[in-house]
């Protein structure tokens, strides 16, 4: 069975950091586009990052653009998602999905794979 599992959230203060991770089982994700989304509490889920499947290509959204770091693993079968200058606007359940292609797509309707969430606080 495959799944993902993500770690590593918690409760931070306003100007912290946090990293993510993601760890894959039953198969190997080489050749999938791993992402990282996030929903907050009454939004909708919003795509946060995104990294092809040979990991020279990351894309992230505007509001995390320059803090946030999105990065891969193939030894470990894990993605991982490296959080800077925290801010209140962070807090939500982070998810980890995983897509069967090449290429990051922001529509989390386009990915095939989920994990179970881990939650983000980050107080003022």
């Amino acid at each position: 069975q495959t799944q993902l599992h993500e770690a590593g959230g918690g409760l931070m203060q306003a100007g912290g950091s946090l990293t993510l991770s993601c760890a894959a089982s039953g198969r190997t994700f080489t050749n999938n586009v791993m992402a990282w989304f996030r929903q907050g509490h009454g939004k909708e889920r919003e795509f946060v990052a995104g990294i092809n499947w040979i990991g020279d290509v990351t894309d992230y959204a505007d509001s995390v653009k320059g803090r946030f770091r999105i990065s891969r693993d193939y030894a470990k079968n894990t993605v991982y998602l490296q959080m800077n200058s925290l801010s209140p606007e962070d807090t939500a359940v982070y998810y980890c999905a995983a897509r069967n292609n090449y290429f990051v797509r922001y529509d989390d309707e386009d990915y095939e794979y989920w994990g179970q969430g881990t939650q983000v606080t980050v107080s003022s």
